[in-house]
């Protein structure tokens, strides 16, 4: 019950600490054959990897990675492939500073897990969080790099849509801008203006939250389950478990508190094949736990990061009130870089219930037959 792995039939547990010498992962599941490489791995890392903007850590981490196991040669593609046995991927820690954290050794930060850390075991690594640190997200963007080979045809896609109070324009979305400015917005007018307004917010030595979206389209009609695998639950499942988020929302979410029944129920008709067209994904891409066929849509709500300049008032381990500033080197807005993570849980959420529908149904897809039409 050590709680570090997540997944059913495609299963990922993640090791390792911030300040340890390496973190990693281990993919089991993954179905044999797919090609696969490091370089394949490290397209996504290097979109979460820290210093690659000044509104980023400074922490120059490389996040190269490396395979360790489940991979072999396959002389008739000339690459590496899958081999269905245990995938291990380690990247290395290269810039951590310890030395930044002596002074908070016996203080608990505030709106850190210092305090409850030392609740549950008695003992904590305060060298960057330790285990708690989203250090540890970097392991499961390379699961997520793995987790797309199992999913043919599908595309999963963030993007921020909010940052602290400024939300985007959803009329000027455009997917080719998230790749153009270095808070993944699609919105450029939104990015340009988030800029200027961050940079007073790192420069203030403070923080500020965010709201991200992650869309999965190609996503066939019959994922999921419909009481305790729920797609929709699994996926919230997913982004509640990533550091520092706070709400998770699917399609329309708290918004369809103020919709009537009318402007909510997605309507369909049937299209050229004699399958339903939906005339609005109100839903998410989920009904009744199960994937209709639409784009998946989810939101999630970050926190602003708690390593912040201010001095803040707190306790220590020993008993004492004390005040302190988190020193070291932080985000300003931890929600740029769990973009990449967000895409990353929700492709792993898919290929297990896509692994999931098979193994139970025999059909990588849904029933592939035209509706009665009575």
């Amino acid at each position: 019950m050590s709680h570090n792995s997540f997944g059913h039939l495609f299963r990922v547990t993640t090791w390792g600490e911030s300040h340890g010498p390496a973190l990693g992962c281990v993919v089991d599941g993954c179905p044999p054959g797919l090609p696969i490489s490091a370089d394949m791995i490290q397209h996504w890392l290097d979109k979460r990897r820290p210093g690659g903007s000044r509104f980023v850590t400074q922490r120059q981490e490389p996040d190269q990675v490396e395979i360790l196991s489940g991979v072999f040669e396959d002389e008739r593609t000339d690459g590496l492939v899958t081999t269905g046995t245990p995938i291990s991927l380690m990247i290395r820690n290269v810039d951590q500073r310890s030395k930044d954290y002596g002074e908070i050794r016996d203080k608990y930060r505030p709106g850190h897990a210092d305090y409850v850390y030392d609740m549950k075991y008695g003992v904590r690594d305060y060298r960057g969080g330790g285990r708690s640190s989203a250090r540890e997200t970097a392991a499961r963007v390379a699961a997520g790099a793995v987790a797309r080979l199992v999913l043919p045809g599908m595309t999963i896609r963030g993007t921020m849509v909010q940052m602290g109070p400024h939300k985007i324009d959803r009329s000027r979305w455009d997917w080719a801008a998230v790749d153009e400015n270095p808070f993944f917005c699609p919105d450029p007018v939104a990015a340009k203006e988030w800029e200027d307004y961050l940079d007073g917010i790192r420069k203030a030595g403070s923080s500020v939250g965010a709201v991200l979206e992650v869309v999965a389209e190609g996503v066939p009609a019959g994922l999921g389950s419909p009481i305790y695998a729920k797609l929709d639950q699994e996926i919230a499942s997913a982004l509640m478990s990533i550091n520092a988020v706070k709400g998770v929302e699917i399609g329309e979410g708290f918004g369809a508190a103020e919709l009537t029944g009318e402007e909510n129920a997605d309507e369909m008709r049937l299209g050229p094949n004699g399958h339903p067209v939906f005339l609005s994904n109100k839903a998410g891409g989920i009904l009744g736990g199960i994937s209709t066929g639409e784009p998946i849509v989810a939101r999630f709500a970050i926190k602003p990061t708690s390593s912040i300049l201010t001095l803040r008032q707190s306790v220590s381990a020993t008993g004492e009130e004390v005040d302190l500033r988190t020193k070291g080197r932080h985000d300003p807005c931890v929600g740029i870089r769990a973009v990449p993570v967000g895409e990353a849980m929700i492709a792993c959420v898919i290929a297990d219930q896509f692994l999931r529908h098979r193994g139970q149904t025999g059909r990588p897809g849904p029933v592939d037959y035209p509706l009665h039409r009575g």
